[in-house]
């Protein structure tokens, strides 16, 4: 379930029948509805209508719960940038590398889902290594928050991707243990991730 919200597999505003759900993933009712509790509970998802048998809805997150919830990402998240160049590897370092090149092709081949599993892997595989699983283990839930709407708005945000790519800064500031501008590279990547979503979201709501 996780994996499917954040790989794009489901829109803000759309409903998840718990019979469809186990199907498509090949499990039973029981295990597909433990989980969808489980991320009612952590308000990534809504309860649908009709109790706990009534499936649930993704979110539609007005602009001020985007803008919350990509401030506390920032903040968190250059943390964890910061405390991983203590203890990251040369040879992770050349993993994260080789995963911002493949991010590079799937921008040039309009590769959203595959673009989309690449940017988790390198932001979580950099930040395993801050030891520091608490704020990791926040930081994934208020990624599955804000998952549907960030994908929801990637076809029109690649140009800007094209323009300055943080991921690639991050990198090569990591291979000179630069702590403080490998934080300031992750806040920027997504500031200004953040502001573009919170720009659209504006300019929805008004017309």
């Amino acid at each position: 379930m996780k994996n499917a919200l954040l790989s794009g597999a489901f829109k803000p505003g759309e409903r998840l029948i718990l019979r469809d759900v186990a199907g498509k993933l090949g499990i039973s009712l029981t295990p597909v509805r433990d989980a969808v509790n489980h991320l009612i509970a952590e308000r990534v998802l809504d309860r649908g209508p009709g109790g706990q048998k009534g499936g649930a809805s993704v979110p539609r997150l007005n602009s001020d719960q985007i803008r919350q919830l990509m401030f506390l990402r920032a903040e968190l998240e250059s943390k964890l940038a910061y405390a991983a160049v203590a203890h990251i590897k040369d040879s992770d370092i050349e993993r994260l590398e080789d995963i911002v090149n493949q991010m590079g092709n799937c921008i040039d081949s309009d590769s959203k889902s595959k673009y989309l599993e690449l940017h988790r892997s390198f932001h979580f595989s950099l930040y395993e290594h801050a030891k520091m699983d608490v704020v990791q283990d926040i930081t994934e839930i208020l990624w599955l928050r804000c998952g549907p709407a960030l994908n929801a708005v990637l076809p029109d945000y690649v140009p800007n991707l094209k323009q300055q790519d943080h991921h690639r800064a991050a990198v090569d500031f990591l291979k000179k243990r630069d702590a403080k501008h490998v934080s300031q590279s992750i806040r920027m990547d997504i500031t200004e991730a953040g502001n573009y979503i919170y720009q659209q979201r504006t300019e929805k709501n008004a017309k």
